[in-house]
Parts: C-alpha cells; sequence; structure tokens
C-alpha cells in the first residue's frame, strides 16, 4: 500500500493558507521545483480535507488550470473527508465520512505509489490516528502574517520527525521529513 504523505506550500512564518484560506499569494511562488515534478508521477490518489476541496484555489481566474490538482498537471482519484457530501456525485472523487475509511480507501487507489494529503486539518488527524508516513514542507520566502498554519495541534505532544532530505531552490526551500 501506498505511503501517506502530506506534501504543502509554507509561508516563512508558517502558513499555508492566508486569512479565510486565501491562497492567492502562492500563485507567484509556484516556480520550477523538480522534486515537486517527480513527485507528481509518484502520486496514485489524493486525500483532500473538505475546506481544502472546496476552498480557494491559487489558479483562480486560469481555466486551463482553476479547479484541477496541482494545476491540471496530476489527475486520478481523490478522497475527500467530509461530513457533508455534495448531494451528486462528482466523476473521481468518492467523499467519506470518517478518516479511516478515507485512509483505506486512498491507500487502496494509490497501490504502491503516494496518497498525496492535501489540508491541514486532515494532516493533523492523519498524524493523530498514526497514519502519516511522510511531510514534504515547500519553504517560500514570504511572510503571510496571518491564516491556515502548517500543523495546529493546540495542547498536543510533540512529532517526531526524522530528516529524509533538504533541496534549496532558487525562490524555496524543500524540507522532506519521515514521521518518526
Amino acid at each position: 500500500m501506498g505511503k501517506l504523505l502530506y506534501s504543502v506550500t509554507m509561508s516563512l512564518d508558517g502558513f499555508i493558507a492566508g486569512p479565510d484560506g486565501d491562497m492567492s499569494w502562492l500563485t507567484e511562488h509556484l516556480g520550477p521545483n523538480p522534486v515537486v515534478d517527480d513527485l507528481i508521477g509518484d502520486i496514485g490518489a489524493l486525500l483532500v480535507g473538505n475546506r481544502t476541496y472546496g476552498g480557494d484555489d491559487p489558479h483562480r481566474g486560469d481555466p486551463e488550470k482553476e479547479g484541477k490538482a496541482f494545476g491540471g498537471g496530476w489527475d486520478g482519484p481523490q478522497f475527500v473527508l467530509t461530513h457533508r457530501p455534495p448531494s451528486r456525485p462528482v466523476p473521481g472523487v468518492t467523499f467519506a465520512g470518517d478518516l479511516a475509511t478515507a485512509v483505506a480507501e486512498s491507500r487502496a487507489a494509490a497501490g504502491d505509489k503516494y496518497v498525496n494529503v492535501l489540508g491541514a486539518d486532515v494532516a493533523r488527524q492523519c498524524v493523530e490516528a498514526g497514519e502519516l508516513d511522510e511531510v514534504l514542507t515547500i519553504v517560500v520566502g514570504v511572510l503571510l502574517g496571518d491564516g491556515v498554519r502548517l500543523f495546529d495541534r493546540p495542547g498536543g505532544a510533540n512529532v517526531r520527525l526524522e530528516r529524509i532530505r533538504v533541496d534549496e531552490l532558487p525562490h524555496a526551500t524543500n524540507l522532506w521529513f519521515r514521521v518518526g
């Protein structure tokens, strides 16, 4: 079964989205990243939180990229963790009401590839359930000052991470960890 990987781009002050989930800040930081380009081919399924699924899109206004995973660079099965699924089916998207079902179904769909976790809350839930295997954080040089934190777990215990690799790019730094 595939590993669960939380991949995300983060501001230097620890935010992955601006206030109210605003993703517009991200657009100018989506420069070339060979690690991400390689990773996209290794993703077999997405496990997405409901707020992320229905939230802001950094490609808003671009008809060729808006609403598409990785701006259209990836296509495959998506699993959305939600207690409020839409009344009509969405092609290629499965809505799951509990984490265990969402993880099991996304792992099965991914085969031996990664399940890419998108969304801070679903990533936190995966950590708490002992399901998250790796974290790839792409740190970019901007300070947002407010918004959605990379990982917010008030009162939570430390989560040990083992560094797998670090890549310094002109516009970002990739930090890849194994959850220990």
